[in-house]
């Protein structure tokens, strides 16, 4: 027999069986609005807590959501939602695998799902976790959704350059704590995204304050590093170590958890509620869109000013400038007057305004601490610039910022 009636008994071969899964993968991809990949620069910030508390968030706003699981060495999204024992069953048409529904919005896929025992090693190269991947976003029906969150391992290994170069419109949820070694680990990470061209939608820091079980009050838990968080990077929000939190995740009730709305669940709904208002590439398809300049969707930017240029000291300046950017271009801007001073006036005044994103040239930690449970990015260390000027420089990535003037 020759090799050519060899081949054809054999069926596909193994290139046309990854061709035919990367066309499935494009074809789901296609269907779904938005991709965020969560990624930290180590292991251990709560990144899986964020990916997951945000996928729940989104999906308790009326978003058609996913959350896929690809942090395959230590996939603990199954562990978070409580259903470590659930096994994907066939596709609807009988056909790949469906995502187990854990909400009526919300559907999970995890590598968790697939392995045997809980402590079983995961040890695979590169190749066959880019294969796993074409596989979990080919094979899986995950059917129309509004997005998709991917909790991917820390680092940037294999996984997350998988994620960057097979969806290039992804937008990147950093998480990190606030210590030097974290950070270092962070701005190595934003760094990677860069060069992948990936878009940044912020960083989230987690543990830099411990909420007290007993009477709610929160105490720093490390001494801030003076070049720790990258002031370029927009806070999208401060989620303190919770005991309460750490027990949720454990029992596998960090939906429960949200539902009651304490403080740290209200900070991780903000957070949903903010990253779901904010993108920076309309859909998977917008492939014309560079995410490198933020461009897409729509934001409204607050820089006080004087003059028409920014007010160095934030909560003494009598006019903000609001700026309107749609699909990468400023539309609109106007002046405000705000209330008299007081705090917590400002967020508040602010949000009712629809701004998203503060550029400040300083601003104490707890105003941005009020501005990022508001659901308000803050930029501080900015020039004393024109208003306009600024919103152009952080929309290219190439706003300069230095030391937060204000940092009390």
């Amino acid at each position: 027999m020759n090799r050519a009636n060899t081949n054809d008994s054999a069926g596909p071969s193994p290139q046309d069986r990854r061709r035919e899964t990367e066309s499935r993968r494009d074809e789901n991809l296609a269907r779904i609005g938005r991709v965020i990949a969560v990624m930290s620069g180590k292991g251990g910030v709560g990144k899986s807590t964020i990916a997951t508390a945000l996928a729940l968030g989104l999906a308790r706003r009326g978003k058609r959501s996913g959350l896929l699981d690809v942090d395959f060495h230590g996939p603990t999204v199954p562990t978070l939602l409580g259903i470590t024992g659930a096994r994907p069953a066939a596709g609807p048409d009988g056909s790949g695998i469906a995502p187990i529904q854990v909400e009526p919005n919300l559907s999970v896929m995890s590598l968790g799902f697939l392995l045997g025992a809980g402590d079983e090693a995961v040890i695979w190269r590169g190749p066959m976790k880019i294969g796993v991947i074409n596989q979990l976003l080919g094979e899986v029906a995950w059917g129309p959704l509004d997005v998709l969150v991917i909790d991917c391992p820390p680092g940037t290994g294999d996984e997350p350059l998988s994620i960057g170069q097979v969806i290039p419109t992804a937008e990147v949820v950093m998480v990190g704590t606030p210590q030097e070694v974290a950070m270092a680990d962070v701005r190595k990470a934003i760094s990677f995204c860069g060069k992948l061209g990936l878009g940044l939608l912020g960083l989230v820091e987690t543990m830099g304050t411990l909420r007290c079980p007993g009477c709610g009050e929160e105490v720093p838990l490390f001494r801030r590093a003076a070049a720790s968080r990258p002031e370029s990077v927009p806070l999208l929000a401060e989620v303190p170590f919770d005991p309460a939190l750490q027990a949720a995740c454990d029992a596998g009730t960090l939906g429960a958890f949200l539902a009651e709305g304490g403080p740290t669940a209200r900070a991780l709904l903000a957070l949903a509620e903010h990253v779901g208002a904010r993108s920076i590439s309309a859909s998977h398809t917008a492939n014309s869109v560079n995410p490198q300049t933020n461009q897409g969707g729509q934001m409204r930017y607050a820089i006080p000013t004087a003059d028409g240029v920014l007010a160095m000291h934030f909560g003494h300046a009598d006019s903000f400038t609001l700026v309107d950017v749609s699909d990468g271009q400023i539309t609109a801007v106007r002046s405000a007057t705000p209330p008299a001073h007081a705090p917590g006036v400002l967020p508040a005044w602010l949000k009712e305004n629809g701004v998203d994103t503060i550029i400040a040239g300083g601003m104490g930690s707890r105003a941005r601490d009020l501005f990022t449970r508001s659901g308000i990015a803050v930029v501080v260390g900015a020039p004393s610039t024109a208003a306009e000027a600024l919103v152009h420089q952080h929309l290219a990535g190439t706003l300069k910022t230095g030391d937060n003037i204000c940092d009390h």
